[in-house]
């Protein structure tokens, strides 16, 4: 207690400058703090979704089985645009209903209970409304909704319309232990955890580091001064790490009270595809008890650690003696690192590639920890020994001026260089887990289908839907008409309306076909149905205004050889019918618009949003393709950009503190220099030459143990693709980039202004 008292009146009494270093060591830490506590809480807030999900979710039983006074509960999930639109039907039984979350009462006959979204979403929409027959009652609560955006319905009804649904159930009660739909899947979270991870705290945990070593020459000497005044080695010790703790704690306090402010305006503005309420994204327990111990813990080792010298050696540190080499400690840890994902890299040579089941799973974590934390460790060893070698045989002032420097303080310029050396690192594995992603989320087919029924659509919105932005191709199907019979229903043929041109987009391979001709549709993968053969009559009912016509269309002999998508919206149909073969302004009374598009995420969603738009009311089934997956891929690509940016912030956060704090350090060493007859020129050289060469030794590692690390996580992964080779130019390029913000950043290390006085002695 008495070293921690002292190591107080020393912060608060040894002047300006150390209380300007203080502060700015807590609020380092408190950038730190506040990106720490965002990662930690991200789970906590998609829990958060999924359980007010999984509580609002009725639990049902057969009509059939339940009691007469049973509710009965009929759900719909229909896509508005690329976002899941829920309506919940609701027929009151006899007994008392507990509602569900964020209801008093369960509704009424002809009542209507809205998301705030969904109510904002009707007026701007009005077309909707056809969706939500009855009047609006009041709005959902937020215990009742997943997240504040939801299309969320409650749609009071009558028992008898809604009883003989298939899909109608007794109500029992609201709630299950898990969500229908997670919004992201247990085995994808584990994929964002480990990237999440590796974006943010490998750097992280070295900035915190770089905040607690400012200033750590000029207090190594204050140290080194109290040890010759009688202090024990551990107490000289216990000094520096109660400033750094106390520093630690101060930006703990301030990094807490900054997540705060950050979780009230993230929630209210929310991010691309991810909405959450202030609440889920309260500071829990865990969180802030991680926060107040794991930080001051990780400054009091790195303090007892810097002091460590002072305490062992004071009159070496007062008479500026030559230190000792860095450890090659680093070193070791590197090499175990690079055996484990090297390992997993040869692997991918054989026939039977390594999983990440089980312990290889964690192996695999270790590895890629192990690998980022020895490249951090191994840095200052590399950089003493290349210096040396270049002292030792360089001609030049400026290459012998900087080389000795380094030399003599390697962890000086490892400082400025680490959080930028692992922003690369972190980038190669951020492209592994996007690749990775991409390969589970990206369809098979390269066009995705969309099929709306003709019936919700008027001609005016047909074109519109041809028009989306990101449409491809557009046709019509009909389906055939006959009058069922004692004997069953009669045979049916499915006729796509669309030219030869319309054809070649819609399907993967055409042969043969004619333009306006009506012909036979033959797919050679699938077997042929026996009542779709020539000479076969089918009737098709169309729409003229108020007028009903049929259409007999009887099967040629001349067939069109296609092969379709799997999955095809336009897959099951057996005749092609050129436009021109229907009667003016007919339409078919029964069928689908079908529209294509690629199949990428992103265009997908913009399709959806169009269709949504241009018909609110349609019913859009996208073949193949569930829209709470793209949801799902929408929140994911969030995630992992914010850890992005969060990396970034934290990287280039680190740079400029070690820079700021460097310039300080080392102004008596450049005045010295100068006043020797150096020129300003040469030291802004020497300058950059000292970060430059030790970055070029980083980047050039993280480039390559980035990418064998990418590799070994793709292999695991169980993907197609296990080597990036069409990243490496991208990631060269960010290095090359980091390499000119550090070059830039070193310039103003030499000032302007001489001041003599800076150099002292003892």
């Amino acid at each position: 207690m008495r070293e921690f008292l002292l190591g107080l009146r020393l912060l608060f009494g040894a002047g300006r400058g150390n209380r300007l270093r203080f502060f700015l060591m807590a609020a380092g830490s408190s950038l730190g703090v506040c990106c720490l506590a965002l990662v930690l809480t991200i789970p906590a807030v998609l829990d958060a979704h999924d359980g007010r999900a999984a509580a609002r979710e009725p639990q049902t039983t057969s009509v059939s089985k339940a009691k007469g006074g049973s509710a009965l509960v009929l759900e719909r999930r229909d896509p508005h645009g690329s976002r899941p639109f829920t309506r919940v039907f609701v027929a009151r039984g006899g007994a008392h209903q507990q509602p569900p979350p964020g209801l008093d009462a369960l509704p009424a006959p002809g009542e209507l209970y809205l998301s705030p979204r969904l109510h904002d979403l009707l007026h701007s929409e009005p077309g909707i409304k056809g969706l939500l027959p009855g009047r609006e009652r009041g709005l959902i609560g937020a215990p009742g909704l997943a997240d504040p955006d939801e299309l969320y319905a409650y749609v009071g009804t009558t028992r008898a319309e809604i009883a003989h649904d298939a899909d109608t159930g007794a109500l029992q009660s609201f709630g299950y232990s898990y969500a229908p739909v997670s919004v992201v899947e247990p085995s994808t979270l584990t994929n964002l955890r480990f990237a999440l991870a590796t974006l943010v705290l490998l750097p992280l945990a070295v900035f915190l580091s770089v905040c607690a070593r400012l200033s750590a020459a000029s207090r190594t000497r204050r140290l080194a001064s109290l040890r010759l005044l009688g202090l024990s080695s551990r107490g000289t010790q216990r000094v520096n790490a109660a400033e750094t703790v106390a520093a630690a704690l101060l930006g703990v306090l301030l990094g807490l009270g900054e997540y705060w402010l950050l979780n009230q305006v993230m929630s209210r503005s929310g991010l691309p595809a991810l909405r959450w309420y202030p609440a889920d994204g309260a500071l829990s327990w865990t969180t802030a008890v991680v926060c107040l111990v794991g930080c001051p813990a990780l400054a009091w080792f790195v303090g007892r650690a810097s002091a460590r010298g002072a305490a062992a050696s004071p009159l070496a540190v007062r008479r500026t003696a030559v230190p000792k080499p860095p450890s090659k400690w680093g070193g070791l840890l590197l090499v175990t690192g690079l055996g484990i994902v090297t390992g997993f890299c040869a692997t991918g040579l054989t026939d039977h590639p390594a999983t990440s089941n089980g312990v290889f799973g964690l192996l695999l974590v270790g590895g890629v920890l192990l690998t980022g934390m020895g490249l951090v460790l191994a840095l200052p060893w590399l950089s003493y020994l290349l210096a040396r070698k270049l002292a030792g045989t360089t001609q030049s002032l400026t290459l012998n001026l900087a080389m000795r420097r380094n030399e003599v303080e390697p962890g000086s310029a490892m400082r400025v260089v680490t959080g930028l050396v692992l922003l690369v690192f972190a980038a190669s594995l951020a492209q592994g887990v996007l690749i990775e992603f991409e390969q589970v989320s990206r369809p098979s087919n390269p066009v995705q289908d969309y099929s709306v029924p003709l019936t919700a659509l008027t001609e005016e919105q047909q074109e519109r839907l041809a028009e989306v932005p990101g449409v491809r191709a557009h046709a019509r199907t009909m389906v055939s008409w006959s009058k069922p019979t004692d004997s069953g229903f009669p045979p049916q043929a499915t006729a796509l309306i669309a030219t030869c041109a319309q054809l070649t987009r819609l399907v993967r391979s055409v042969e043969g076909c004619q333009e306006g001709r009506v012909m036979r549709l033959v797919n050679p993968n699938s077997s042929t149905d026996p009542d779709i053969r020539p000479g076969a009559s089918f009737p098709f009912r169309l729409r003229d205004g108020q007028r009903h016509l049929t259409l007999s269309l009887t099967l040629p002999s001349a067939a069109t050889v296609v092969r379709p998508y799997d999955p095809s919206a336009v897959g099951d149909a057996s005749v092609i019918v050129p436009p021109s073969r229907l009667p003016a302004h007919a339409r078919p009374q029964s069928g689908f618009l079908v529209l294509n598009s690629d199949s990428d995420p992103h265009v997908v969603r913009a399709v959806l949003d169009g269709i949504g738009t241009a018909a609110p009311t349609a019913s859009v089934e996208p073949v193949g393709v569930n829209v709470d997956s793209l949801q799902q891929i929408a929140v994911i690509e969030t995630l992992l950009v914010l850890g992005m940016i969060m990396g970034l912030v934290i990287g280039v956060a680190a740079f400029l503190v070690a820079v700021t704090d460097r310039a300080v350090e080392r102004r008596a060493q450049v005045t010295a220099i100068t006043l020797i007859g150096a020129r300003r020129r040469t030291l802004r050289a020497v300058q950059s030459v000292q970060v430059v060469l030790p970055l070029a030794i980083g980047l050039t590692l993280a480039v390559v143990t980035g990418k064998l690390a990418e590799s070994s996580y793709l292999i695991t992964g169980g993907g197609e693709v296990f080597w990036d080779f069409a990243g490496v130019p991208v990631l060269v390029c960010a290095a090359l980039g980091v390499v000119v913000v550090a070059t830039l950043g070193t310039l103003p290390l030499v000032g302007r202004r001489i001041d003599p006085e800076l150099v002292r002695r003892d």
